[in-house]
């Protein structure tokens, strides 16, 4: 089992009920902080499972019990450069460098705010050329994958939103081969 970390962002509980927390730790989000922040209602996870696609189906399925509707799920799927260096433990500067072509090539192109000074990118996207690049674990991948595919599919039902997010974690792992070592650079 693994620990998984995310945030649900709900809405449809009135936060001034007697029983706002509790109705939340009764339909089994006992692994999550509960907070109302800016008009919403934030489930923070730590959730343990196998893969993380069954750590999200199963809170989601927990928080729509609790009477709640899903708005999104957190980390957001667009991510700047400082958001990346967060993700990965690299530095602001190395992003950028990639960014610009600078370091590596073929990174991902800004997915929104294309001509603005703050672009964003899409994790997914990022996160795979990141693997590719010896930079990123293929779990990390697989996981960025899901919470886009999750965050795109919050209209489905429940049973279908589980199954979908379990085959797209597959589908995807299965995809990912290890990359290519890298090349060794001769000692000078």
């Amino acid at each position: 089992m693994t620990t998984h970390e995310f945030v649900i962002v709900a809405t449809g509980v009135d936060p001034t009920s007697d029983d706002f927390e509790t109705r939340f730790f009764e339909a089994g989000c006992d692994d999550a902080t509960v907070s109302f922040q800016r008009g919403l209602i934030l489930l923070d996870f730590a959730r343990d499972a196998d893969r993380f696609d069954e750590a999200l189906a199963s809170a989601i399925e927990a928080v729509r019990a609790a009477g709640a509707e899903v708005v999104r799920i957190e980390p957001d799927p667009l991510v700047s450069l400082a958001d990346i260096a967060a993700r990965t433990g690299m530095s602001r500067a190395a992003m950028t460098q990639y960014a610009k072509g600078q370091r590596g090539r073929n990174f991902p192109p800004p997915a929104a705010k294309v001509a603005s000074e703050s672009p964003l990118w899409q994790w997914a996207s990022v996160s795979e050329w990141l693997f590719e690049n010896h930079k990123l674990p293929a779990d990390a991948v697989v996981e960025a994958v899901v919470l886009k595919r999750a965050n795109e599919l919050l209209d489905a039902s429940a049973g279908a939103l589980r199954a979908d997010l379990k085959a797209s974690a597959a589908s995807h792992a299965a995809t990912l081969e290890p990359p290519a070592p890298a090349p060794r650079r001769a000692a000078g």
